[in-house]
């Protein structure tokens, strides 16, 4: 389930498999979507909420307009269930994690898969969540326990935690992006301290994978916050 971010709306899926949308004031239902065979099994709202992303255990991700409750897009992968999604922090990127222990990377727009990070030594993904910045993706391993942290411009590994005994089927960074909570179904919940590089170090590592100067739109993708300019250069 999934709370807009005006708190009106609430998203979740129902017993028969229908894709639900409750107002919280009025306390009005609309269904989205009604499928036993397909039914929705993670929600997420962009931040304007204009946008619902709903992923499914047999079936594509799709992104939903709140406002008409019509199918925007739909994209395709992970393959097996897309048991996790989460928007970018500027609604730009759509990330989906499934059975098969990846994440795919989408851009919300086009429609279209920028790249998929695979993690398959984690294991199926629980869940998925990006840092305030944009910059990192945290993953949990829905059975192993285990929480990985990618670079989202290059798709490269920056950390990976263990220990956790239970099913790790939550993860949210702090709103400074300096601490990591993780929930699972032992019924503990872990706050670990995250160490990232800083933007100069992020630039640097992304013109270090790419090993060219970044387009326009990624730079935008990957840099949303900076003004255009030739980072790789610069670097």
């Amino acid at each position: 389930m999934a709370f807009s971010p005006d708190g009106r709306t609430l998203a979740g899926t129902g017993g028969t498999g229908a894709l639900l949308l409750w107002d919280t004031r009025g306390h009005r239902t609309r269904t989205l979507s009604a499928s036993r065979t397909d039914p929705a099994t993670s929600v997420a709202f962009s931040r304007d909420g204009r946008t619902l992303a709903s992923g499914s255990r047999h079936g594509p991700v799709r992104l939903w307009d709140v406002a008409t409750g019509r199918a925007r897009k739909v994209l395709t992968g992970p393959r097996g269930d897309a048991g996790a999604v989460a928007f970018s922090p500027d609604g730009r990127t759509l990330a989906g994690g499934g059975a098969d222990g990846s994440v795919r990377l989408w851009d919300t727009i086009t429609g279209r898969a920028r790249t998929t990070i695979t993690g398959q030594t984690i294991g199926a993904l629980g869940a998925v969540a990006f840092s305030p910045d944009g910059r990192t993706l945290a993953a949990s391993g829905r059975e192993t326990g285990s929480v990985r942290l990618w670079d989202v411009a290059t798709g490269q590994a920056r950390a990976t935690y263990a220990g956790q005994t239970g099913l790790v089927r939550s993860v949210a960074f702090s709103p400074d992006g300096r601490s990591l909570a993780t929930g699972s179904s032992d019924g503990v919940v872990r706050l670990r301290e995250v160490a990232l590089p800083g933007p100069d170090e992020s630039v640097r590592r992304t013109c270090r994978a790419v090993n060219r100067e970044l387009t326009s739109a990624e730079h935008a993708a990957y840099l949303p916050d900076e003004a255009p300019r030739k980072a790789c250069g610069a670097s």
